[in-house]
C-alpha cells in the first residue's frame, strides 16, 4: 500500500521538533554547500549531504512511534549514499505486516513531517511481500531496490528484503531489462552524446550509462566499484581510473548545475554554461574569429568524457553479457590478425597492434569490406583503445599507413560507419592531428546544431546517402550528378576537411585548404584531383552565399560564378559539397527554397561553362515562350497575355520562373487596372510553403503593411520579389512557411487571399513594431547586428545587407524603418541560419542620395534589430 500525503502545512504533535530539524537541515546543508563552494569535492558534498538527511530522517523515525518491526529504507541515489543538493529522497517505508488504521495515522503524519521540514520526498509504503510482488513486475522498482540501504528501524525486516531479493534476481533478465531501457534512453536522445545542451544523468555517454554498468554488473554479482570490476578482470586498471574520473567530473557539473539553478536541473542548457564554466575558473579567450566562450571550453570537456564513457560503456557491457551468457564462441578466420566472432570481429591474439601497427587502420578496412560484421568485440576495442598512441609522427608518415587510410576513404560501402568508429576510438584525432583538436568544438552560430566533429561526418554521411538508390528519392538532382561523377571519393576528403580549421582564428576555409592541400601531398594524390579537393575546401562557402544572397537574374552574377569554377566537374563537385553541407548543420537550416536557388545557380552556370554566354534577351525569351506554352494548356485567349505583359520590363521576367509568369498572367487575366487588390495564393511549386501574389496600385508602405499581416499571422517569409508595373501598379511575389501549412492549406490560402485584401483596402495606419521574445539559444549567443549599405556595381540600385538573431517581425521592423524613409524595395533575400538571418535587400530611393540620411537610415536599422 502507498501513502501520499501532499505537502502542507498540517500540524504535527511535535512542532519544537519540527523547528529543530528544519534549522539543522539548514545549517548543515548550508555549511556543506559552502565548503564545496570553496573546495570543490564532490564526493565530500554527495556524502555530507547523504549523511546529514540520515541524522534528520533517523531523529524523526525515532520520534514517529512507528512499529519496532518497520524499517525506513534508501532507495535510489540516495540508497546508493548520494543526494545532490536538489535531488528527491527517495524512501521505501518497509513493514513486515499490512498497517492497520493506528500505524496507518502514524506514517501519514511521519510522511507529513518529512514534507514540512522541506524535504523533497519520493516515497512507497509496502510490505516486504509487497516489494516482491512490484519488483517483479517492474524493472524500475528493481533497479531501485538493488541499492537500497537501511537508515532506520528494523534490521531484520531489511535483511528479509534483501534475502529474498538476491534470491529472486534473474540477473540475465536484469541485463536484458536494463540494457533494452537504456536502448530507448539513447534513441530518446538521438543516439548522441553530442547535444548542444546535454542531460548530465540521461544522455548517452552520461552518468545513467555508468550507472547501467554498475547495476547489472551488482546483479551478476561481479562488484559494485569500479576497482572490484578491475579486479575480477573486466576492465583494467587503467580504464577504471578514467572511469572514476569522469564519473567524478558529471558528478561535479551535476553538483553545479543544481546550485546554479537552485532546482533539480540536469540539462546543461545554454543559459547556464557560461556560468557554470566560470565555477570551474574556465574565461572567455580571445576576440574577433579567435574568441572562444568559457562555456566552448566547458562543453569541449563535457564531451571527451561522455566519449570517453560512451565507448568503455559499450566495451564493459560486452564484458559482462559474456560472463552472464558464457556460450562456446568458434572464431573463423578472416585474415591472418583478425577472425569473426558471432558476427564480430576479433583480433587474433592480444598483442596484434602492437606487432603490426597497421593493424590500427586496417581493421577498419577490413570492416568496409565485410558490411556483414556487426562491430568489435570488447577485447578488440580495449586493444584498440589503448593501441591508438601508437599513432604518431612515424606512424602518420609510412606509405603504407597512408595507403591504407585512402583505401579506407574509397570504400564502396561502409565509410560513414568506419569514420564514426575511428572517431570514436580516438583513431581519426590521432591520425589527422588537426581534427583533434575540433573533437567536442561547440559552433555558436546559430545555425550549427553539432559539435564540428559531428557536423563532419554528418557532411559526410549526406554526401554518402547520395550514392546509395534506397535514398534517390530525398534529393534526386544529387544522386543523378554524383552517380556520374568520377572517383568520388574526393568529395569525401573535402567533406571531412571542410571545416577541419574551425575554432583555430582566421578563414578557416583558408587555413583549411592549407591543410587538405598537405595531406593530399602526403598521400600522393593526383595533381589534378589535389587542385579539385583543395578548391572545394578554400570555396565550400560560396555557391551558397552567392545563391542566397546575389541576384541570380543577373547575367553578370551567373558569368562570375562561372568564371571561379571553370569547369562542369568543379561545379558539380562544390554543388554536391554545399548540399551536403548545409543538410549537416540542422534539421532547420535546410528547405526547399535553398534546394531551388542551388539548383537553379547550378543550371544557369552549366549553361555558360557549356558554351552558351550569360544572354538576358535569350532568357527572356526562353522563359516566356514557357510560359505562353504553359498558359495554353489553360485555354486562354492566345492574346490573353498581353495587358500584362506590356506593362512589365525585362527584370520582372528575369526575376520569375516560367510557371510564375504563367501563374500571375492567369490570375490577373480580366483584372487589371481594377481599384480593388487582387491577391492570390497557392502551395509553392517548389514543394514547401505558400507563393502569394499581390497586385494593387502602388501606394505608400506597401511592402511594410504587407509584412505586417504576414507578422501577425506568424508566418516566415523565405523570399520577396517587389515590382512596379509601367502603369504604376505593383506585383508583388511572397514566398511564406509555417508548420501547420501542409495540414489546412486550403483554408490558408483563401483566409490570405481575403484578409490581405482587406488590409490593403483599409490602409490603415501601420502599428509600431514589437520586439518579439527571442529564442534561449539566442538570447545566450547574441549576434552584434550589421548594417551594411553600398551602391551596387552598376550604380542603378543599392545593396543593403543585414545580419541580426531571428525573432518575429524583425522584417516588418526592417520594413518600418525602410518606409518611414520613402525607400523602394526590389528585391529581398531572406536567408535564415537557424538563429541568424542574413538578408539582402536591392533598394532605391531619394533619401539614398544624401550622406547624412544614409547614416540616419543605418543607425534606425540597427536600433530596430537590437534585441
Amino acid at each position: 500500500m502507498t501513502a501520499t500525503p501532499m505537502p502542507g502545512s498540517a500540524t504535527t504533535e511535535q512542532p519544537l521538533l519540527q523547528t529543530q530539524l528544519r534549522q539543522r537541515l539548514k545549517d548543515e546543508r548550508s555549511h556543506i554547500i559552502a565548503d564545496f563552494r570553496e573546495n570543490g569535492k564532490p564526493e565530500k558534498l554527495l556524502r555530507g549531504l547523504r549523511h546529514s538527511v540520515d541524522g534528520v530522517l533517523t531523529d524523526a523515525w525515532r520520534a514517529a512511534g512507528l512499529p519496532s518491526d518497520a524499517a525506513l529504507v534508501g532507495v535510489g541515489g540516495y540508497g546508493r549514499g548520494e543526494l545532490f543538493p536538489h535531488s528527491d529522497v527517495d524512501l521505501l517505508i518497509l513493514l513486515a505486516n499490512p498497517a492497520d488504521a493506528l500505524t496507518q495515522a502514524k506514517l501519514e503524519q511521519f510522511v507529513q513531517l518529512l514534507w514540512d521540514l522541506g524535504l523533497e520526498i519520493g516515497h512507497s509504503i509496502r510490505t516486504v511481500d509487497e516489494c516482491m510482488s512490484e519488483s517483479a513486475a517492474d524493472i524500475t522498482v528493481q533497479t531501485s531496490l538493488l541499492e537500497a540501504r537501511l537508515v532506520a528501524g528494523s534490521e531484520a525486516v531489511f535483511a528479509e528484503l534483501q534475502r529474498r531479493y538476491h534470491e529472486a534476481m534473474d540477473a540475465q533478465a536484469f541485463f536484458h531489462a536494463k540494457t533494452a531501457e537504456m536502448r530507448l534512453r539513447h534513441a530518446k536522445y538521438e543516439f548522441t552524446p553530442y547535444s548542444l545542451e546535454p542531460n548530465v544523468k540521461e544522455s548517452p555517454g552520461a552518468l545513467r550509462d555508468l550507472q547501467v554498468i554498475r547495476w547489472v554488473a551488482q546483479a551478476a554479482q561481479l562488484g559494485n566499484s569500479w576497482t572490484q570490476l578491475a579486479i575480477r578482470g573486466l576492465i583494467t586498471r587503467e580504464e577504471a581510473r578514467q572511469l572514476m574520473e569522469k564519473e567524478y567530473a558529471f558528478k561535479d557539473i551535476r553538483i553545479r548545475l543544481h546550485l546554479q539553478t537552485r532546482r533539480r536541473e540536469d540539462r546543461l542548457v545554454f543559459d547556464v554554461q557560461t556560468a557554470i564554466a566560470e565555477t570551474f575558473g574556465l574565461r572567455s579567450t580571445g576576440q574577433g574569429l579567435e574568441a572562444r566562450r568559457a562555456s566552448e571550453y566547458l562543453m569541449q570537456r563535457y564531451y571527451w568524457a561522455a566519449k570517453t564513457v560512451t565507448q568503455m560503456n559499450t566495451i564493459l557491457l560486452q564484458n559482462i553479457e559474456a560472463q552472464l551468457f558464457p556460450h562456446p564462441s568458434v572464431p573463423v578466420p578472416i585474415n591472418p590478425r583478425f577472425n569473426e566472432v558471432n558476427g564480430f570481429i576479433d583480433i587474433a591474439h592480444d598483442d596484434v597492434f602492437q606487432a603490426e601497427p597497421s593493424a590500427v587502420l586496417a581493421i577498419f578496412l577490413v570492416m568496409t569490406e565485410r558490411p556483414d560484421i556487426k562491430g568489435m568485440t570488447a577485447r578488440t576495442m580495449r586493444a584498440l583503445w589503448h593501441a591508438r598512441t601508437l599513432i604518431d609522427d612515424a606512424f602518420r608518415a609510412s606509405p603504407l599507413h597512408r595507403a591504407l587510410f585512402l583505401r579506407i576513404l574509397q570504400a564502396p560501402v561502409g565509410l560513414v560507419h568506419a569514420l564514426r568508429r575511428m572517431n570514436d576510438m580516438g583513431i581519426l584525432g590521432r591520425y589527422l592531428p588537426n581534427f583533434r583538436r575540433i573533437i567536442g568544438q561547440m559552433q555558436h552560430d546559430l545555425f550549427h546544431v553539432y559539435t564540428v566533429d559531428q557536423h563532419i561526418m554528418m557532411v559526410v554521411r549526406n554526401m554518402r546517402r547520395f550514392t546509395m538508390t534506397e535514398h534517390a528519392h530525398e534529393y534526386p538532382f544529387c544522386s543523378q550528378l554524383i552517380a556520374n561523377f568520377p572517383r568520388r571519393w574526393l568529395l569525401y576528403v573535402a567533406a571531412l576537411f571542410h571545416d577541419i580549421a574551425k575554432g583555430r582564428g582566421g578563414d578557416h576555409s583558408e587555413l583549411g585548404k592549407q591543410d587538405v592541400l598537405e595531406f593530399c601531398r602526403d598521400h600522393g594524390i593526383a595533381q589534378d584531383d589535389t587542385a579539385l579537393v583543395v578548391f572545394l575546401v578554400e570555396q565550400h562557402l560560396t555557391m551558397s552565399q552567392v545563391a542566397q544572397k546575389q541576384d541570380l537574374s543577373d547575367p553578370d552574377v551567373i558569368a562570375a560564378f562561372a568564371n571561379l569554377v571553370k569547369d562542369e566537374r568543379h561545379l558539380t563537385a562544390l554543388y554536391l559539397l554545399t548540399v551536403a553541407d548545409i543538410r549537416g548543420t540542422s534539421p532547420k537550416v535546410w528547405n526547399a527554397w535553398k534546394a531551388k536557388l542551388l539548383e537553379d545557380l547550378y543550371k544557369m552556370t552549366l549553361r555558360v561553362l557549356g558554351g552558351e554566354p550569360p544572354s538576358a534577351d535569350r532568357e527572356l525569351r526562353a522563359r516566356q515562350q514557357e510560359a505562353l506554352a504553359t498558359l495554353r494548356l489553360f485555354g486562354l485567349p492566345p492574346d490573353a497575355h498581353e495587358a500584362l505583359w506590356k506593362q512589365l520590363d525585362v527584370a520582372y521576367f528575369l526575376r520569375h520562373d516560367a510557371s510564375d509568369i504563367a501563374w500571375q498572367t492567369r490570375s490577373l487575366h480580366g483584372r487589371l487596372g481594377l481599384d480593388k487588390p487582387v491577391v492570390k495564393a497557392r502551395l509553392a511549386p517548389i514543394g514547401e510553403g505558400l507563393q502569394v501574389t499581390v497586385y494593387v496600385k502602388d501606394q505608400p508602405d506597401l511592402f511594410a503593411r504587407i509584412c505586417s499581416y504576414f507578422d501577425r499571422k506568424n508566418f516566415s517569409i523565405l523570399d520577396a520579389k517587389i515590382h512596379t508595373t509601367r502603369d504604376g501598379y505593383a506585383l508583388d511575389t511572397f514566398l511564406i512557411t509555417d508548420e501547420h501549412f501542409a495540414n489546412n492549406y486550403r483554408d490558408i490560402i483563401s483566409l490570405i487571399e481575403h484578409e490581405l485584401c482587406e488590409v490593403l483596402i483599409r490602409q490603415e495606419p501601420l502599428s509600431p513594431p514589437l520586439r518579439a521574445r527571442l529564442s534561449r539559444m539566442s538570447r545566450n549567443f547574441p549576434i552584434t547586428p550589421s548594417v551594411d549599405l553600398r551602391p551596387d556595381e552598376r550604380g542603378q540600385y543599392w545593396l543593403l545587407s543585414i545580419a541580426a538573431n531571428d525573432r518575429n517581425g524583425l522584417l516588418y521592423a526592417i520594413a518600418s524603418v525602410l518606409a518611414r524613409y520613402r525607400i523602394n524595395l526590389h528585391t529581398a533575400k531572406i536567408m535564415t541560419l537557424g538563429e541568424r538571418v542574413e538578408d539582402v535587400f536591392l533598394i532605391d530611393g531619394q533619401a539614398l542620395n544624401n550622406q547624412r540620411v544614409q547614416v540616419q537610415l543605418e543607425t534606425e536599422l540597427l536600433d530596430a534589430l537590437k534585441i
